[in-house]
């Protein structure tokens, strides 16, 4: 049956009105400007309302909104939003076969946004940093462990092998140390160790726990491998450690694919800033190291997906072809009309987690107990100091525990 002219003419529209939507990317950029000048608070306003209006894609603006309430310190606030994105983004949502059928012929943006599956994995490292700052070391371990079950998931259910978040690993394997378990925590940094042999502190690591978890034979393999001799400080109940956890820089960035632009590629973000110094009063300062890279991570995970996309799409070009010839056989104009409007909705789904950081970075430094003057330096390639940077702080460090704090970088 002939379909009436207007019926047709609402479609065209539809179809070029699509084309003219803001997009994710667009949508968060002034907050994005916000977080590199640390209005880390400005950034929140921006995205609350983002983060609570219910949709497809109320999930990439909770990313968002919890990643910068952790920026802002509002570590309870940002679990909140965090909890509410591990139920957003659970496997087992539903998505109808008519919005996937929708998302073939005109774009993937019509599909909620369930997040990558690196970006699921993040959500319980960001929520066990948060527990961190928290003083709830126990619940902190239990968003690690959970990382893990998403992880056997992926390998059991999906026959997904993602690699072990080396960051979670050593996140967990401090957490156990400042409790004295010396032997989970020798655990620990020994899988992050076998994750990621590259880690300079790592060796150190071993050394220090192989010993205090009465693992003498690992401690002599150790010791002389790395030719490191146990410190008698790292036993002294009267030292603690002041702990910074880094995030550094932005994550990659999504856009078009180069030569293929319905299909979206990640793009590293430069940042001057690659390293941060701390600095204590009366003590010399000491730098971070890389522990995660997300980057390479993201990035990889992306590629690795990039074939399954093709499929789809190829489906989408067929089913184009298809309409637009109907239509054209009752009205040749509006066929060529549909043809490009309905390819030039097929854009790139640029929705990410554009607010992780390019990678989390540790620097430790062992001193006696008391409290402490500690500001943080950005570093950047050449060794030169940068904007970034962390004003004096006064820290209290407990003998025999830790102190722990995080920072965040943009610049």
């Amino acid at each position: 049956m002939k379909k009436p002219a207007y019926v047709v003419g609402a479609t065209i529209l539809l179809i070029f009105l699509m084309i003219g939507c803001a997009t994710y990317q667009s949508r968060v950029e002034d907050a994005r400007r916000k977080l590199t000048a640390h209005d880390t608070m400005g950034a929140v306003k921006d995205l609350e309302p983002l983060a609570k209006k219910e949709g497809d894609d109320q999930l990439v603006y909770v990313f968002d909104y919890a990643t910068a309430l952790q920026a802002a310190g509002q570590y309870k606030e940002s679990n909140s939003a965090f909890m509410l994105s591990d139920k957003l983004s659970d496997l087992k949502n539903y998505t109808s076969i008519s919005r996937e059928a929708g998302s073939i012929l005109l774009s993937e943006e019509m599909v909620q946004y369930r997040g990558e599956d690196f970006e699921r994995l993040m959500i319980n490292m960001m929520e066990a940093l948060n527990f961190l700052m928290l003083g709830d070391h126990e619940n902190a371990l239990v968003e690690v462990r959970a990382l893990n079950d998403k992880l056997e998931y992926y390998r059991l259910e999906q026959k997904k092998q993602y690699e072990q978040n080396t960051m979670a690993l050593y996140l967990s394997a401090m957490m156990w140390e400042d409790d004295r378990n010396y032997d989970n925590a020798y655990i620990m940094y020994e899988k992050a160790y076998n994750r990621d042999g590259s880690i300079p502190m790592l060796r150190y690591d071993l050394v220090r726990t192989a010993k205090l978890a009465q693992r003498e034979d690992m401690y002599e393999k150790w010791s002389k491998q790395f030719n490191i001799k146990f410190d008698p400080n790292w036993s002294n109940r009267s030292y603690g450690e002041v702990i910074l956890i880094y995030e550094q820089g932005w994550g990659p960035r999504k856009g078009p694919r180069p030569g293929a632009p319905r299909f979206p590629k990640l793009f590293p973000v430069y940042t001057q800033t690659r390293r941060a110094r701390v600095e204590i009063t009366g003590f010399n300062p000491v730098q971070t190291e890389v522990i995660y890279n997300v980057n390479d991570v993201a990035i990889k995970t992306l590629d690795d997906e990039y074939a399954a996309l093709v499929a789809k799409r190829v489906g989408g070009v067929v089913a184009k072809a298809v309409i637009a010839d109907q239509i054209a056989q009752k009205n040749q104009a509006l066929g060529l009309l549909a043809w490009i409007g309905l390819n030039a909705t097929d854009r790139a789904d640029l929705r990410q987690w554009s607010t992780l950081p390019e990678t989390f970075q540790v620097a430790r430094a062992l001193v006696p107990g008391g409290k402490y003057k500690v500001s943080v330096q950005g570093i950047g390639p050449g060794g030169g100091t940068t904007i970034d940077s962390r004003p004096p702080e006064e820290i209290e460090v407990r003998p025999g525990r830790k102190a722990f704090f995080v920072w965040r970088s943009f610049h």
